[in-house]
């Protein structure tokens, strides 16, 4: 069975005929450049696409609402060990807050997702209705808070503007999607809070 060969520029006639084809060439390595310069720093300063928050609750009621208090549904343990350099970061992730969960995705539906936040614990599986006041581990929000995903398409757009005309080219364009979401809920009126809310 013979190997096929890289793809090689066809061989055209006119000077204008090579002109376009050697833009076209061009756009290409551009095409190409702009996919390879997706790296992890581009992707985190992404625009984030806006939503509506789907819960609104007032300071008054949630302060007279409880919440649900959340519990593992299963856990798995670990054989690793825990590393106790990292217990006092332990012990800030365990506390629990008062969030409401938004899926995002498919409106309504709860949500069921694995947490292990440090080597050495154990991997804990966790079911929870949305839009109602949740008390959870602070890493469980947190997880809640991250879950996002990168959106990435082609937009067609002027490249060039000539005197004769415009060229359009397409160019690669990303957003950020929030599929669930964790809204911290207070009973203090304070808005100094975290970097995450929480």
């Amino acid at each position: 069975m013979a190997q096929s060969s890289p793809l090689k520029k066809p061989a055209v006639s006119s000077s204008y005929a090579q002109k376009e084809l050697d833009k076209a060439d061009k756009q290409f390595d551009q095409f190409s450049e702009d996919i390879k310069g997706l790296t992890l720093d581009r992707l985190n300063s992404a625009p984030k696409l806006e939503t509506e928050q789907q819960t609104k609750i007032s300071n008054k009621e949630a302060q007279i609402t409880d919440g649900l208090w959340l519990k593992p549904n299963r856990t798995i343990g670990s054989k690793e060990k825990f590393n106790e350099t990292y217990r006092k970061d332990f012990e800030h992730a365990k506390e629990y807050v008062r969030f409401i969960a938004e899926n995002k995705e498919i409106i309504g539906e709860s949500v069921t997702m694995w947490t292990k936040p440090f080597p050495g614990l154990p991997a804990e599986e966790w079911v929870f209705p949305v839009n109602k006041i949740l008390w959870g581990p602070r890493y469980l929000a947190d997880q809640v808070k991250n879950c996002r995903y990168h959106r990435m398409h082609m937009q067609e757009t002027a490249t060039n503007q000539h005197s004769v005309g415009t060229f359009y080219g397409s160019m690669v364009v990303d957003n950020v999607v929030q599929r669930l979401d964790a809204i911290p809920v207070s009973d203090q009126k304070s808005i100094f809070m975290g970097a995450s809310g929480f």
